[in-house]
């Protein structure tokens, strides 16, 4: 176990009373979406709707929809923003976090901290009373364990931080197939897994490409503390056992031809990328030549088609 400590405010972390003179309004406006960090709430996204057409087993109510997508939103955003104000010491460090609204000075540690705070209630309450109480549960569970138990207690200081911290990402099948049945089943349980296997493997290419950004501060990623070899075999092993449980829902009665051919071929092309960064890792290929980023970019393109492909199979059975 590795235990880091970093300067809680180094020099480019402004606390309250060092605000800058000029923040315009749309400028500041801009800073508050990005504390949500909307890119990566995008996946939550696409990862809840369509469990809801599954569970509905076609077209779940639009309402009910807008509603878990608006609910979640402001849940991962509020996480996402908790989590910029506890790292905020590393992020002034790293040269792909040197620009969030934070280090910045364009919004306030006190005031991130109250805007994380007010989205969280926000949400839950939201969740509760216009959609389900497990939903908001649910929705509030994987807020606490991705700032509590990833950002305060994983992240600086072991490299399994994104594995067991990527439960927090896995959650949103849940939420989705609760928002439509109040209930759990096989089904969202299976994918919890897809996403729980498929996080590791694709973010790891990610933490390879950046990872001089993560041992300046401290942060034991795997490729921190491993080989390029090392961290392609853990790829290839999570790759496999991701692929493998995707096609356990057709056997199950879940999903039908389609799915499965989707499930087949995206993850095919996926093994075949994973295997192929095994080589160059092998092959001591370094810098440009490791084409880590293939398989970061190819992991966002697999999920989107695997849950679009989960989303249209009901119409097809």
């Amino acid at each position: 176990m590795c235990v880091t400590a970093v300067e809680s405010r180094p020099a480019g972390v402004l606390g309250a009373s060092q605000s800058p003179v000029h923040r315009p309004f749309g400028a500041r406006v801009k800073a508050f979406v990005a504390l949500t960090k909307p890119r990566i709430i995008e996946l939550l996204l696409i990862t809840t709707v369509p469990v809801m057409f599954l569970a509905q087993r076609g077209v779940p109510d639009l309402t009910l929809v807008l509603l878990t997508c608006v609910g979640g939103y402001l849940s991962a955003g509020g996480a996402n923003a908790l989590n910029m104000y506890i790292d905020r010491d590393i992020d002034a460090l790293m040269d792909r976090t040197s620009q969030r609204p934070l280090v910045t000075g364009m919004v306030s540690p006190r005031e991130c901290l109250a805007f994380g705070i007010g989205l969280a209630v926000v949400s839950t309450l939201l969740f509760g009373f216009a959609v389900n109480w497990l939903s908001a549960w649910l929705s509030l569970g994987a807020l606490l364990f991705y700032v509590v138990v990833y950002t305060m207690i994983l992240k600086r200081r072991t490299a399994q931080n994104i594995v067991w911290g990527g439960i927090a990402g896995c959650m949103p099948v849940l939420i989705g197939w609760s928002a439509v049945t109040d209930s759990l089943s096989w089904a969202p349980l299976i994918l919890f897994l897809v996403i729980f296997f498929w996080t590791p493997p694709h973010y790891w290419p990610l933490s390879m490409k950046v990872k001089d950004d993560y041992a300046r501060v401290g942060v034991p990623m795997l490729p921190v503390i491993a080989s390029n070899k090392v961290v392609a075999r853990q790829i290839v092993i999570y790759s496999w056992v991701m692929v493998l449980v995707s096609l356990l829902l057709t056997p199950l009665g879940y999903t039908g031809w389609f799915y499965t051919a989707v499930a087949l071929a995206a993850g095919g092309w996926w093994l075949w990328e994973a295997h192929a960064l095994q080589n160059r890792a092998k092959a001591e290929a370094t810098g440009g030549k490791l084409k880590e980023m293939r398989l970061f970019h190819w992991s966002i393109t697999y999920v989107s088609l695997l849950f679009v492909a989960i989303a249209v199979d009901p119409f097809l059975r």
